[in-house]
């Protein structure tokens, strides 16, 4: 991936919510480097839903209806752990 859309990511994984920003911390400074191009891809597809929705799939208080995202939902929510 092109050295610009890594940035871009970055800066679109700044989120309105404090909440989720603070979900995203160790995940964007310990498992983003590591990701696939692929895997970048669905990522930035995830940071395509609204921040309530997001905030709510990445706490398991709601289940993401789009399958295709649930794998890195749950990558996400591990890095907190």
């Amino acid at each position: 991936m092109e050295e610009v859309e890594l940035k871009r990511i970055l800066w679109r994984s700044r989120r309105g919510l404090l909440e989720l920003d603070l979900q995203l911390e160790r995940f964007v400074a310990e498992v983003l480097p590591t990701l696939s191009e692929a895997e970048l891809a669905l990522y930035g597809d995830v940071l395509l839903l609204p921040d309530q929705d997001f905030l709510a799939y990445v706490n398991g208080a709601v289940a993401c209806p789009n399958a295709r995202l649930v794998p890195m939902i749950e990558r996400i929510r591990a890095a907190q752990r």
